[in-house]
């Protein structure tokens, strides 16, 4: 199944938006499809950002899934924003991985891997060419860090065997989100790549490619975290530790909890 994909432009100047559409079944979310569908839609992925990428020097590839993320249209996509310029987080991340590089002679994020596979606590999933984990500051419950093993500075670089991979541990992460409350989990999650447009030509060595996953569910399926009050105003607070949520996300299945028993036998020895 090749994704669908609706393109709604915006100003030919600053920015352009695209909305692409997972699978053509209104309910099927991406831990409920096949990892080669899932490939698909990470094809698609690499695709859109080459073809943006010629122009604008940012695409950002995101995702709003349920309504409690502010996802107004319950068929299963997401989105693709490129701009003129470069966003305040991207800004942010491009300042502190430059600093990194300066001063250590490699990328933060590859180095920051190597210090969480030996530390290992805050490990959610491992696999031949990604990892996920929940970074020390994270301030969501569940919040993840999807990263390649090998130094990837945008999504169309991947090779084949790693966007495979990529297909298989993100349906693992998803459905392990699903499980841990037995619902269709909801998330904000998107892809931050190295910048591209008039200056992809330039050193950007310093970048690592990675995505984030921002989940608001607390402590069931209709109890979410607020950031409010002092969290907004002074500091965000921990409702429980990087370590704890990476144990319970590991600790859950990866066959999602609505498949029936055969199919969840099929889907384990899959």
């Amino acid at each position: 199944t090749t994704p669908s994909t609706l393109c709604v432009l915006g100003p030919r100047g600053p920015m352009e938006s695209k909305v692409m559409c997972f699978h053509p079944w209104s309910d099927m979310t991406l831990p409920l499809m096949s990892v080669p569908e899932i490939r698909a839609v990470v094809d698609a992925w690499a695709s859109v950002t080459e073809e943006l990428g010629v122009q604008y020097p940012w695409v950002q590839i995101f995702e709003n899934k349920g309504a409690m993320m502010g996802c107004s249209n319950p068929h299963p996509h997401c989105q693709v924003w490129a701009s003129s310029f470069l966003p305040d987080i991207a800004q942010r991340e491009e300042r502190s991985q430059q600093a990194y590089q300066s001063q250590h002679g490699e990328p933060l994020l590859m180095e920051y891997s190597r210090q969480e596979l030996l530390r290992k606590e805050r490990l959610v999933l491992t696999s031949e060419h990604w990892l996920v984990l929940v970074p020390f500051w994270a301030v969501w419950p569940y919040q993840t860090l999807l990263l390649p093993r090998r130094h990837v500075r945008r999504l169309p670089e991947l090779t084949p065997a790693e966007r495979d991979d990529l297909a298989s541990i993100m349906k693992k992460l998803l459905t392990k989100y699903d499980n841990l409350f037995e619902t269709s989990f909801p998330y904000s999650m998107g892809w931050h790549g190295a910048p591209t447009g008039s200056e992809a030509g330039a050193n950007w060595d310093h970048w690592q490619l990675h995505a984030h996953y921002y989940p608001p569910l607390l402590r069931s399926a209709t109890v979410r975290k607020f950031m409010v009050g002092y969290e907004m105003l002074a500091q965000a607070q921990r409702d429980l530790t990087p370590e704890q949520a990476a144990e319970r996300l590991r600790a859950l299945p990866e066959v999602h909890y609505s498949l029936g028993q055969k199919d969840r036998e099929t889907a384990a020895i899959a």
